[in-house]
């Protein structure tokens, strides 16, 4: 979870996000986790479909 924390700290430091409180922090965390799992799983859907049809 300190790994999730640190990369969601790193985002809104690097965009110059206004950083939330701890319980905010916490669901901001996992909904970056998710949006990150979401793209990892298009980007992985898309690629397969890719490779098959070629």
């Amino acid at each position: 979870m300190r790994f999730l924390e640190a990369l969601a700290t790193a985002f809104f430091r690097t965009f110059g996000i206004t950083q939330p409180s701890d319980g905010a922090l916490r669901r901001a965390v996992w909904f970056l986790f998710g949006l990150l799992t979401l793209i990892v799983f298009a980007i992985g859907t898309a690629t397969i479909i890719v490779f098959h049809n070629m």
